[in-house]
C-alpha cells in the first residue's frame, strides 16, 4: 500500500511530486496489492532551471541554410521552424500544459519492470464503460486531453448518461512520463499484455480498448491475445491492406481488381511514399540509437524530427486560429518529449516492431482476431481503408464509418467527432 506522505523523485530531469493518499488515489488504487503492484499518484512539476535551459538551447540553435525546394520534401521548411522556435523561446508557457495535466488524476505503476504513467478519470455515471486509449509516435497523452470530459461526462457535452466511459490513458513505455525499458522486447504484444495488467490492477472486469498509430497496433495485439474481460476494440488506423496491395506497393500501381474506393486509398499511400514522408520510419526502424544523440541534445532538432510525421507536416503550426491542435498544443507535445528525454526511447518502438507493418493486415494477423472490432476512417489520415478491406481483414467487424473530416491524430484534431465515434462504435457492447 502507499504511505500517506509525500515523495519526490526525478524522471529524466523532470521533478515529479508523488502525492500519496490524495483523493484521486481512492478512485484508482486496488486494495490488498503487493508493494510491486502499487499505484502511486503524482503531480508534474518541472523545475525553472530545466525550462530556462530549454529556452537557452532553442535560442542558441545553430541553423542550417534554407532548403533548395519550395515544399517540405526536404523536411520542415526553415522559415516555418524558425517561426515556431521563436514562439517557443518567447511566448510559449509550459506551465499551462503542466496545469492541464495536473487537472486530471495521474499515476505511476510498475508493470513488467517498467513504470507506466497513466491518466485515470472515472465517470460519475454508475454504469460507465472502461476504455483504455493508446497513442502512438510522435503523440502522447496530450492527444486525448480534449476527449476526457466528453467521454466521462457525456450529459455535459450533449450526450446521454448511458454514453459514459471511465477513461484510462497510459503513456507508452519509453514515452512521456513512463519509464524507459532497459532491455529489448517491448513490442506491441508486450505492451498489450502490460495494458491488460493495468486495467486489471485498476479493478475492472470488463473494458474496451482504442488506439491509433502504434496504439492501433497495441489494441490489435490485445484483441489477438483476447484477455478475459476485453469486450472489443476500436481503431482509427486499421491494418487492412490486403496481400495483393502489399505486393503492389513496390510498383506503385494499384491491382486491377481494386474498386475505385480501394484504388483511391492505395494511391494516396503511394503518393505519400513517393513524397518521402516515411523516411523517418525507415531510420527509426533501422537505427533508433543513432538518431537519438541529436534528438536528446537539440530541442529544435527534436522538433524538426517530430514534425517530419505526415500527420504533423500538413499543419500550419498554429497560424490558423481554427486549427486543432493549436500551436501551443503542438508545442505541449514536443516539449513533453524534450523534458522527458524520450527522443531515443520513443523511437525504439519502430525497431521493436520492425517485423510488423502497421497497415498490413497479414503482418498484423487481423484474420485471427475473434473479438468485435470497430473502425473509423478519418479522410486525412496517412492510410485510409475501404469498407471492403475492413471486412476482409476483420472477421468480426461490428462497426465501420468513414467520417468527413480529421486526420491521423483524430482525438486531438476532432475531439467532438472522435467522441461520437467511440460512443457509436461501442454501443452494442455495453
Amino acid at each position: 500500500m502507499i504511505k500517506s506522505d509525500l515523495h519526490s523523485t526525478i524522471v529524466s530531469g523532470v521533478f515529479i511530486l508523488l502525492a500519496a493518499g490524495s483523493g484521486f488515489a481512492q478512485n484508482a488504487i486496488t486494495t490488498n496489492v503487493k508493494p510491486s503492484e502499487s499505484i502511486r499518484p503524482y503531480t508534474v512539476a518541472v523545475s525553472d532551471v530545466t525550462l530556462k535551459d530549454l529556452r537557452q538551447r532553442v535560442l542558441s540553435t545553430k541553423w542550417p541554410e534554407k532548403e533548395t525546394v519550395l515544399d517540405q520534401s526536404q523536411g520542415v521548411q526553415l522559415a516555418k521552424l524558425k517561426g515556431l522556435a521563436q514562439y517557443w523561446s518567447t511566448n510559449y508557457d509550459w506551465r499551462k500544459a503542466e496545469a492541464k495535466l495536473n487537472s486530471y488524476p495521474q499515476f505511476l505503476t510498475k508493470i513488467d519492470g517498467v513504470d507506466i504513467h497513466f491518466i485515470h478519470v472515472r465517470s460519475k455515471e454508475p454504469n460507465a464503460m472502461p476504455v483504455i486509449l493508446t497513442h502512438g509516435w510522435p503523440g502522447s497523452v496530450f492527444e486525448f486531453i480534449k476527449v476526457i470530459g466528453p467521454l466521462t461526462d457525456p450529459v455535459a457535452y450533449g450526450g446521454k448518461p448511458e454514453d459514459a466511459f471511465d477513461v484510462i490513458i497510459p503513456s507508452l513505455p519509453g514515452f512521456g512520463f513512463s519509464g524507459k525499458p532497459t532491455e529489448a522486447g517491448w513490442d506491441i504484444d508486450r505492451i498489450g499484455k502490460a495494458w491488460t495488467v493495468l486495467v486489471n490492477r485498476l479493478g475492472y472486469k470488463n473494458y474496451v480498448a482504442q488506439g491509433g498509430d502504434w496504439g492501433a497496433g497495441v489494441v490489435n495485439s490485445m484483441a489477438l491475445q483476447a484477455p478475459e474481460g476485453l469486450l472489443g476494440i476500436h481503431s482509427n488506423f486499421p491494418a487492412t491492406l490486403p496481400a495483393e496491395g502489399v505486393k503492389a506497393i513496390g510498383s506503385g500501381i494499384a491491382p486491377e481488381e481494386f474498386s475505385a474506393q480501394e484504388k483511391a486509398a492505395f494511391d494516396y499511400r503511394i503518393k505519400l511514399n513517393k513524397g518521402g514522408y516515411f523516411t523517418y520510419k525507415a531510420t527509426m526502424t533501422a537505427r533508433p540509437q543513432a538518431i537519438g544523440y541529436g534528438l536528446n541534445d537539440s530541442p529544435v532538432g527534436l522538433a524538426a524530427w517530430l514534425l517530419l510525421h505526415p500527420g504533423f507536416s500538413n499543419w500550419s503550426y498554429g497560424t490558423d486560429p481554427e486549427q486543432s491542435p493549436t500551436k501551443d498544443e503542438v508545442l505541449d507535445d514536443i516539449t513533453l518529449y524534450w523534458l522527458t528525454n524520450s527522443g531515443t526511447s520513443s523511437a525504439r518502438i519502430y525497431w521493436e516492431n520492425r517485423n510488423k507493418d502497421n497497415i498490413n493486415a497479414g503482418a498484423m494477423k487481423t484474420d485471427q482476431i475473434k473479438l468485435p472490432v470497430a473502425i473509423t476512417v478519418f479522410p486525412d489520415d496517412v492510410f485510409t481503408s475501404s469498407e471492403s478491406w475492413a471486412h476482409r481483414a476483420f472477421k468480426n467487424l461490428i462497426y465501420f464509418h468513414q467520417v468527413d473530416r480529421g486526420g491521423h491524430f483524430a482525438a486531438w484534431e476532432q475531439p467532438q467527432l472522435f467522441t461520437q465515434e467511440l460512443r457509436a462504435a461501442f454501443k452494442s457492447l455495453r
